[in-house]
């Protein structure tokens, strides 16, 4: 019998060798769709909506009535389909490929069931204006919700508030305002630390919140530098904004004793804990010591990104600063669940309502399923597959994984192609463009480049052997490429739908377009 096709040799001394993985036949569809906006029929529609039962001129304030009718498209049901289901084909992510190339962003697998629950009407067909007793289901989900974060992050309360991880950043440097306003120190306080691997808005949200920003750069070994921190601190420190592991990847073990430096300068500490997926239930914020923390809970929870639109955050605090979270509050006196505003020393709202109900379900429904041993097996997971992956990465000729040498890393890795850009002239990004001809992506990283010819990668808990093993023949595929044929990498991509971007293009605001208006004025002179 012959050998299966797209297998490599298996060894004669040791048939337990696996065969390499095959490499897929990819080619993505690729639609000349344009913009739905373009697709309209005057006179065609998908549905006959009713004519209000009250007069709308009566009830509508003059402020907010038209002038003229929303420049919406005329198009069937059945066109509209077909131009999302185009589109669709035309995606790659989780549900399609072998997603773990976003780094920091924990791409996993969100399950199906969860979806269901917040297509239930009870979930889906919610005000936020409703009466607090029409919504006692939902108050309560989220109340729990609260608490099972509390416990997982060993803070006093938790805000499910913010709409997404910076919006949570942005909750937490607030709340620090706030507190040392409430102190008299503000004016004092005016500086924020943080790390060159930290998510960047720690920085970005201290910046706006009208902090000075200082940034730690990393040791030699890859470490937030400890002395470099003694020297930062003092009487003007707010605060310290830090991501643990960072972005590289690696932990800091010492984190106990930042806090504590910043701690007996009269600063507080904020624990960037937005990719927790390698320490639940493992360590939490308390236990180093933090007075705030937050989580997103479209990364680590398992609830989709949507395109960083309705993601969600949660913010979390020691005691002392209770009293500033956002309002409302959802609280229980034991009988009835509701939404406190009477909060007088609240930062106030950090967005509309409270939260994104359909997310905060999902969330709430895949921690209850997995309950505090699986929450600690999905860490467990995501760091064995993360070593694994690390381990197979790099054999490949031309990569390197800068830092802490011959150390585990926790739950993602920032890889650097120096190697093979030095020795072949293809950059990183060439290489991420050209792995979409395989039906896959990767990420670089945040700027600036500190680790050259970056690519940073998250295999989380959802991924099995096989699909790294996949991933790494993939990336070992294009790696020979670039040294053998170098010009295969450079046109990508061939297979796929994306194209080449102009980085001129992104750089110049003149060229945005990110509005139906925009479009017509800027690209098609309209």
């Amino acid at each position: 019998m012959s050998a299966p096709a797209n297998t490599g040799p298996v060894s004669t001394d040791d048939a337990r060798i696996a065969p390499k993985p095959p490499l897929r036949r990819f080619h993505q569809a690729r639609w000349d769709e344009p913009l739905i906006f373009e697709l309209g029929t005057p006179g065609a529609r998908g549905v006959a909506v009713p004519a209000p039962e009250v007069p709308l001129d009566d009830t509508l304030p003059e402020a907010l009535r038209r002038k003229d009718a929303p420049g919406l498209p005329d198009m069937s049901q059945l066109h509209v389909l077909r131009h999302y289901l185009r589109l669709s084909q035309e995606n790659l992510g989780v549900d399609m490929n072998i997603d773990v190339g976003q780094g920091t962003c924990t791409m996993k697998y969100s399950p199906k069931v969860n979806d269901r629950f917040v297509r239930d009407h009870r979930v889906s067909e919610l005000h936020p204006l409703q009466d607090e007793r029409t919504v006692q289901g939902v108050l309560e989900v989220m109340h729990t919700l609260e608490k099972m974060l509390a416990e997982i992050s060993g803070m006093d309360r938790v805000s499910l508030q913010p709409g997404a991880g910076s919006a949570a950043i942005y909750t937490n440097i607030a709340m620090i305002r706030a507190y040392f306003a409430a102190r008299g120190e503000l004016e004092q306080r005016d500086e924020v630390i943080t790390t060159i691997f930290s998510h960047p808005s720690n920085a970005a949200c201290a910046k706006t919140a009208g902090f000075k920003v200082i940034t730690l750069y990393p040791d030699k070994d890859g470490y937030p530098d400890i002395e470099a921190l003694k020297a930062a601190v003092g009487p003007r420190t707010a605060a310290l904004m830090i991501t643990n592991p960072e972005d590289t990847g690696i932990f800091n073990s010492r984190i106990a004793e930042f806090v504590d430096i910043v701690h007996e300068a009269g600063g507080l500490c904020a624990y960037d804990q937005a990719n927790a997926n390698g320490i639940l239930g493992i360590t939490r914020a308390r236990d180093a010591g933090f007075d705030l923390c937050h989580f997103n809970l479209h990364k680590t929870f398992s609830t989709p990104h949507a395109c960083g639109g309705p993601a969600a955050g949660a913010s979390g605090v020691s005691e002392k600063l209770v009293p500033f979270l956002p309002r409302p509050t959802v609280e229980f006196d034991g009988t009835r669940y509701r939404l406190d505003d009477d909060r007088p020393e609240s930062v106030g709202k950090i967005r509309p309502f409270y939260g994104v109900v359909p997310n905060l379900v999902r969330a709430y429904a895949w921690i209850m399923s997995l309950g505090a041993e699986g929450l600690r097996e999905v860490a467990e997971i995501a760091v064995l597959n993360n070593n694994y992956l690390m381990k197979k990465v790099l054999e490949i000729r031309g990569v390197s994984a800068p830092y802490a040498e011959g150390k585990r890393r926790i739950e993602q890795v920032r890889y650097s192609w120096e190697e093979l850009h030095r020795d072949t002239g293809v950059h990183s990004e060439e290489i991420g463009v050209r792995a979409a001809d395989f039906g896959t992506h990767y990420w670089t990283s945040h700027h600036p480049y500190v680790v050259p010819e970056p690519m940073t990668l998250e295999p989380t808990e959802s991924y099995s052997k096989q699909d790294l093993d996949e991933y790494a023949a993939i990336l070992a595929e294009v790696a020979r490429e670039a040294y053998e044929e170098p010009e295969t990498v450079r046109t990508a991509p061939h297979n796929s739908t994306i194209h080449q971007v102009r980085q001129a293009t992104l750089d110049d605001p003149k060229t945005w377009a990110v509005t139906w208006r925009a479009y017509r004025r800027k690209i098609l002179g309209q």
